[in-house]
């Protein structure tokens, strides 16, 4: 049976973390790691918004991303970051390892190149516009279900 965990890195806003509750419990997501400065559940802007999910999806605050990822990387989870970057694959050409773990980074500076570097994976949504990204909580759900459609 497929496996996923989300990783959020230093998200700010307490609104797209509820969010991404949501999607998580959607698509069965049995983690959600909460890194840096990302609130937690604790926050009622969190709970509001995440509508009860944050109370059937397990979280976890994490003080240390890299001691974070070598563990997932220990129990066979692949590790893949969502960004845009030179060396990115297409999420329509990305496949998914059944054991997959995605970090979403911070809503304006992404993931810091330390923790891309610690990724087996940089997977990027491509933008049409004049955007460069989407919301983080709109990146998550389209990933997610990319993931969902790949791995079932």
């Amino acid at each position: 049976m497929p496996r996923l965990i989300l990783v959020l890195v230093s998200l700010r806003s307490l609104f797209n973390v509820g969010g991404i509750f949501r999607t998580a419990d959607a698509v069965g997501a049995e983690m959600i790691y909460l890194g840096g400065f990302t609130g937690t559940p604790l926050q009622s802007k969190v709970a509001k918004t995440a509508l009860g999910a944050e109370q059937r999806v397990p979280w976890k605050k994490v003080g240390s991303m890299s001691g974070l990822i070598a563990d997932l990387k220990k129990d066979g989870f692949r590790i893949v970051a969502l960004e845009r970057t030179d060396d990115s694959i297409d999420y329509r050409d990305w496949k998914p390892a059944q054991k997959t773990a995605i970090l979403l980074g911070n809503e304006e500076r992404g993931i810091s190149p330390r923790i891309l570097k610690a990724c087996d994976e940089v997977v990027h949504l491509p933008m049409a516009g004049i955007k460069e990204s989407l919301n983080v909580a709109v990146a998550t759900g389209a990933i997610c279900y990319s993931w969902l459609d790949k791995t079932s």
